[in-house]
This record gives C-alpha cells, sequence and structure tokens, in this order.
C-alpha cells in the first residue's frame, strides 16, 4: 500500500468523523492516572510502553502518575501500516529487568486484542510477577477478546480510529483528538 500524498492525509481528515475531543481526553487521562495511581502507588512498577501506538498515550500520562516506577518500551505490531492485523512481530522486548515485577502495559488501544494478549503473555513467560494493562481507547466489538484491560479510558465504536496514537496508513498518530474514517455509502 502506497502512502498517502498530503494532500489525500487532508481530506481524509477533513471528512472523518471527531469521536473524542481533546478536553475530554484530558479528563480521561485524569481519570485514568487516578485509578492506576490508587492500584500502583506502593509497588513501584515497570511501565512498559508498547511503540508506536502507545507513545502518545504514555507521554501524556506518565506525568500525571505521581509515584515511583521505571519506565521501558517494546515494540511489537500485527499492522505495519496496514489496516488490518497479521502475524506479530517482536521488534524489540523491554531491556528493564521485569522478573518478579508488577508491569503496567500502556497501549493506544485494544481492538481484537490479540497483541495485547501475546504481549502480556511474553511478559509472565519473562518472569513479570503480575502484568495489568492501560489503554487510552477499547472498540466495542459485541464479543468477548483474548485478554481484558485493568484500565480503559474511552470506549470506541467499531470503526477505523486514528489519533492520539493511533495511525492510518502511517500518518495521523500525532492528532490531540480521535477520530473515525468516514463510513462508505
Amino acid at each position: 500500500m502506497s502512502p498517502l500524498t498530503a494532500q489525500e492525509a487532508w481530506k481524509l481528515i477533513a471528512e472523518a468523523e471527531l469521536l473524542h475531543g481533546r478536553t475530554e481526553i484530558e479528563l480521561t487521562l485524569d481519570r485514568l492516572a487516578g485509578q492506576i495511581t490508587a492500584a500502583l502507588a506502593d509497588v513501584c512498577p515497570v511501565v512498559l510502553c508498547i511503540m508506536g501506538g502507545g507513545v502518545v498515550f504514555a507521554g501524556e500520562l506518565l506525568p500525571r502518575l505521581g509515584f515511583p516506577l521505571e519506565f521501558d518500551y517494546l515494540h511489537v505490531t500485527r499492522y505495519r501500516g496496514g489496516l488490518r492485523g497479521g502475524e506479530i512481530e517482536w521488534a524489540v522486548l523491554p531491556r528493564t529487568p521485569i522478573a518478579n515485577r508488577v508491569v503496567l502495559v500502556l497501549d493506544d488501544i485494544l481492538d481484537e486484542g490479540h497483541t495485547l494478549a501475546a504481549t502480556k503473555a511474553k511478559l509472565l513467560e519473562m518472569g513479570a510477577a503480575r502484568v495489568e494493562i492501560a489503554v487510552l481507547t477499547e472498540k466495542e466489538l459485541g464479543h468477548d477478546k483474548p485478554v481484558a484491560p485493568d484500565y480503559v479510558g474511552l470506549r470506541l465504536p467499531n470503526r477505523y480510529v486514528f489519533g492520539m496514537g493511533m495511525d492510518v496508513r502511517g500518518l495521523w498518530r500525532n492528532l490531540p483528538a480521535i477520530y473515525a474514517l468516514k463510513e462508505k455509502d
């Protein structure tokens, strides 16, 4: 799939539907930070950002967490710029030792759940004492998923969404709001 031109990208955003604006996202981040702080402030967890989608969420959430933590990242993907997921690819595993530690995974979205389920299993295999998951968003698909997040920011309809770390054909992760692609007529 070829990259979008700047004109195509601007057209895409002009036709997209705003689902959650910046103010709602800020309030959601504050709420999530409060929930996570109440649960993990006394355990000094290892916080892992899933790259690249989780980076915006992590960057916004971390300054709101007023307790000691270690931060690292991992890079696991199924999308590689496409619109549908494929096989799981482990590009980077965390360098911080996680054996016998509480680990908090941060990601932008829980969609079908395959990537987060594989991530949780991999971290437990690596010796984590407990793995908790915080997602900025979760798609409502109407069926069970292989993993359940411990902390959920916003619920989304089953549409292709982008912004706040989520991309469309590699673009628009940097948007401070969440949009859905225009539905085909």
